[in-house]
């Protein structure tokens, strides 16, 4: 839950509605509070990806910091400022005659004269059968949230990129045994594969895919066949954590501004989409790499940008300045 000592509801109209609380939206919070804009930020929860994340080494000032702990230091940064945190889902921005109108799935609705998205990603889901009934009863898309509930326990890791590889790792630490499975061959970091590579009870399934996820009431298994031979095999697990990809959180604008195949918003270098006034930051977007210290630059570089499309606007009085 979002710790910040900050309002909740958002009065009149502001100048700029921020759409997620990750990196990049809490990176464009402090940049528009310094720039003495009114905003309010609009999230379902607090840190996106990040507080999900055991541990992250590529982060410039920290050696090693937890997605938690620097999470944490997001939320310090911005609690210098009385931001209304809404603790909610966007579910739709409308065009007004002089503004936007965003609508949360609890029934609010925040005025605002310019609008970042920055909502980031979501997992991906396997699409076998035993799914969704299985999820929360062994089946999981967080290992760093449901990792110490499999305490020397076999467990099965889906996936073969950085994320998934990083869980293999967190895993190892926690269960008895861990089986890697993976379509193609692992896409992750060298850093972060040879780190597991090293582990000893780690057992790579590659080439292999996800047929169904085995159990009644919990999970008991994984059933896999391997792509080239189509030998079927089912791995005795208690737990199936899937990290198989991310989907980018864009429903709610579908038709309002350009997406690409992926779902992704399309923004220019400024972090414009086509809708002049709606701007877009971090891995929401087109923006090729997706890195946390990428996320919190493109974060500035979307309320910066939005500033200068307020200052712009004729005859335009900023709620935060009181001049045009």
């Amino acid at each position: 839950m979002f710790s910040l000592e900050a309002p909740s509801e958002v009065e009149g109209i502001v100048d700029v509605c921020i759409i997620g609380a990750g990196p990049a939206g809490m990176t464009a919070a402090v940049y528009l509070a310094r720039k003495r804009l009114s905003a309010a930020i609009v999230s379902k929860d607090v840190g996106g990806q990040v507080a999900w994340t055991l541990g992250i080494e590529n982060y410039m000032g920290y050696q090693y910091i937890t997605g938690r702990e620097l999470t944490a230091k997001f939320e310090e940064q911005v609690k210098q400022f009385p931001m209304p945190i809404v603790l909610d889902e966007a579910k739709s921005i409308k065009l007004e005659s002089s503004s936007f109108a965003v609508e949360t799935t609890g029934g609010r609705t925040i005025s605002a004269r310019a609008v970042i998205i920055a909502s980031g990603k979501r997992p991906k889901e396997l699409g076998v059968p035993n799914e969704r009934r299985l999820i929360g009863k062994g089946l999981s898309y967080c290992s760093t949230c449901d990792g110490p509930l499999f305490a020397s326990k076999e467990v099965a890791v889906c996936g073969g990129g950085n994320s998934a590889i990083q869980a293999v790792i967190e895993m190892a630490q926690v269960a008895s045994k861990v089986y890697v499975v993976s379509r193609n061959l692992w896409r992750a970091d060298a850093v972060v594969s040879e780190k597991a590579g090293l582990l000893k009870n780690v057992e790579r399934r590659i080439g292999y895919d996800v047929l169904d996820v085995v159990g009644n009431r919990v999970v008991e298994g994984l059933s896999i066949r391997e792509r080239m031979t189509g030998k079927e095999e089912t791995l005795k697990v208690s737990g199936v954590f899937v990290e198989v990809g991310l989907n980018p959180n864009t429903e709610f604008v579908k038709g309002l501004v350009n997406l690409n195949q992926y779902g992704e918003i399309e923004v220019n270098c400024q972090c414009e989409t086509n809708v002049p006034g709606i701007f877009a930051a971090g891995d929401v977007t087109t923006v090729h790499e997706k890195q946390i210290v990428v996320a919190a630059g493109e974060g500035a570089k979307a309320a910066l940008s939005a500033h200068e499309y307020l200052l712009r606007r004729p005859a335009l009085t900023l709620a935060g300045q009181g001049t045009s």
